[in-house]
């Protein structure tokens, strides 16, 4: 990319810089967030994102990369939340590593193997937060919908920042369903809408740590998240 275009990502929109630029221009994007940032989290920043580029490097969401879908959760922490915190950055980048690739971060051990590789890496608080966002082995003979959502609304009540890296994900999960087609839509729209409530309800609480505006700019979007979810669900009797 020319400085041109680099310029031009810093205030693009994350899915048109998806669409027009990839993972190179997502990747630009992210340099441009954390340009003014210490030199120390930088270097951080910059391992979290090399460990997560390696990991799920054969990985696909739909038909992009799955680093893409990092490295939005990440910048939107940045850009739209207004975090300027290196733990909550490098947990984002990180939120899927344990869930899909606790054997390679471990050597073949399981999620708690894989957690403590992360908190010698970058520290226990990194390796808290990709735990509370990381869903557990579900039980084979119950709902695994209901069994996520569970999960979800007990470890955001336990742990606020987890919240905004939960809600991040779920943005981009939300929007990336206009790019799904197919019996897998309905399928997602069922897992994700009943996320909203519980989100809107954590959001709005006192102890989440994010300005007035920003909460309520992020109640505005679960409220069209909600809207786009109905319109996806099956028309009674179906």
């Amino acid at each position: 990319m020319d400085i041109g275009e680099r310029r031009l990502v810093a205030t693009m929109p994350l899915h048109a810089i998806t669409s027009t630029y990839g993972e190179e221009g997502l990747r630009a994007r992210f340099a441009a967030e954390t340009e003014s940032w210490p030199g120390p989290d930088r270097q951080r920043l910059n391992r979290a994102l090399d460990l997560a580029g390696r990991l799920h490097a054969a990985d696909r969401r739909e038909r992009e990369p799955y680093a893409n879908h990092l490295l939005r959760v990440a910048i939107r922490i940045m850009s739209h939340y207004r975090v300027r915190d290196a733990d909550v950055i490098c947990a984002a980048l990180l939120h899927d590593a344990v869930e899909d690739h606790a054997g390679e971060l471990a050597g073949g051990g399981g999620q708690a193997d894989a957690l403590a590789v992360l908190a010698a890496e970058f520290g226990p608080r990194v390796a808290a937060l990709v735990a509370a966002v990381t869903n557990p082995p579900y039980a084979p003979d119950r709902d695994e919908h209901e069994q996520y959502r569970e999960h979800v609304a007990e470890s955001l009540r336990r742990n606020p920042w987890a919240r905004v890296i939960k809600t991040s994900d779920f943005t981009d999960n939300g929007v990336g369903l206009i790019h799904t087609t197919g019996p897998r839509l309905r399928k997602l729209a069922g897992k994700y809408s009943p996320l909203v409530p519980i989100l809107r309800e954590f959001i709005a609480l006192p102890d989440t740590p994010l300005d007035a505006e920003v909460r309520q700019h992020i109640l505005t979007q679960l409220d069209r998240a909600a809207d786009r979810f109905a319109a996806l669900a099956p028309p009674p009797g179906s």
